[in-house]
């Protein structure tokens, strides 16, 4: 049999998806397990989105559309950055993709070359990692540290940067830690990028999840510069809207980068279904009481979970300020992350990430997503200290 190719040999994927793969076959097996493994929410897609594209179905819009995106929703966007980010991108600034994931991918392809660095925090999201190494680029790991509240910190960055550093990834809400980068961070960000001279990717998949904690507010270093020049915005639908199921995301750069990423998306996928873009545009423009709504559940939910997880014998866990995960240091438990996740998954019917499928220094460490209801919070919390005051 013929050898795969080097670059497929060193894609490592999102772990997240292998325990929902045996999730669902113990599911299939009649065994009722509390999940907190993925982050997907589990809202519904509010029914005035669903219903526009339904509409834009029955109207025939089912065809090819310009690869870029369609120019209505391009504006939704256009006037959606606006009101959040306080500058007004032009229409061939902004990329539709096939989810913010997909965004990532293609930011890396067209700015990095083979053999050339991109700094990335540690822990993160693994998608950069798998990117990164796919397109024979080498991450260099910027380590957040509990004591710091896992915030990013920029002179940790500055002192990684070399002649090799082509690209910066930064992400605030921050996943897997529910961190949030403060406006002063986001300025060293930015002033770091402007004098190595260097992209910086801002990964704002989350923007709409900061809780309203008097010292929290989101930011995105993107004001800096409007997305002129260096500065790329990648965010999504998935989160904020229940949209995970969609695959719907959009991207806002230089206008020069957002040609060569259209180019790559178009070799890619084509283009992005035009039924998912009018969704995608009722949601931006739509009724927004939905998602406020589902915004003070998942605060609710976050206080929740925190309080819990920190009554857990050996267990203590920092309060997420963003996004809906929790990352609890469980050294205490004399565990570390994949035996506490299998321990819980086995004996509690519960599952949780490991903190090593985010970064490899995080093992005394695990994510929980509290994108599940309030009752599976508290059924969990009672069994992880039944199981754990017992072990």
């Amino acid at each position: 049999m013929k050898s795969i190719s080097k670059a497929a040999n060193k894609l490592s994927g999102q772990p997240m998806f292998h325990i929902l793969e045996k999730v669902n076959e113990l599911k299939r097996q009649g065994k009722k397990i509390l999940e907190f493994e993925l982050g997907d929410p589990d809202f519904n897609t509010p029914k005035n989105i669903v219903q526009k594209a339904y509409d834009s179905l029955i109207r025939g819009e089912t065809h090819y559309t310009n690869s870029k995106g369609l120019v209505e929703f391009r504006q939704a966007v256009v006037e959606a950055t606006e009101k959040s980010r306080k500058f007004t991108p032009s229409l061939e600034q902004i990329l539709v993709c096939p989810g913010a994931n997909a965004s990532i991918f293609y930011t890396i392809g067209c700015t990095v070359n083979p053999g050339e660095e991109v700094i990335i925090p540690d822990p993160c999201f693994p998608t950069y990692v798998s990117s990164i190494n796919f397109l024979g680029a080498k991450p260099v790991r910027i380590p957040l540290k509990e004591k710091n509240e896992f915030r990013l910190n920029p002179s940790d960055v500055e002192k990684e940067i070399t002649g090799k550093t082509r690209l910066i990834i930064m992400n605030s809400p921050h996943n897997p830690t529910g961190s949030v980068m403060n406006e002063e961070e986001m300025k060293e960000m930015y002033d770091i990028a402007k004098e190595k001279d260097v992209y910086l990717l801002s990964d704002e998949i989350y923007a709409r999840m900061v809780y309203d904690d008097e010292e929290t507010k989101f930011c995105s270093p993107s004001k800096y510069d409007e997305c002129k020049e260096r500065i790329i915005v990648a965010n999504g639908f998935s989160k904020s809207y229940a949209m995970t199921g969609w695959r719907l995301g959009v991207v806002i750069g230089p206008e020069k980068l957002i040609k060569k990423m259209a180019l790559l998306l178009e070799t890619n996928v084509s283009c992005v279904s035009p039924f998912i873009q009018k969704a995608g545009i009722e949601a931006l423009k739509g009724n927004q009481k939905p998602i406020d709504e589902m915004m003070k559940e998942f605060r609710e939910r976050r206080d929740l979970i925190y309080e819990g997880l920190n009554k857990l014998p050996g267990v203590h866990c920092l309060k997420p300020k963003g996004a809906f995960y929790a990352f609890p240091n469980i050294k205490g438990t004399e565990m570390n992350d994949t035996e506490f996740a299998d321990y819980m998954l086995e004996r509690a019917s519960i599952a949780c990430c490991p903190g090593s499928f985010f970064g490899d220094n995080f093992k005394d460490y695990v994510r929980f997503c509290y994108a599940s209801s309030k009752k599976d919070i508290n059924e969990a919390v009672e069994r992880m200290y039944k199981v754990l005051k017992n072990r």
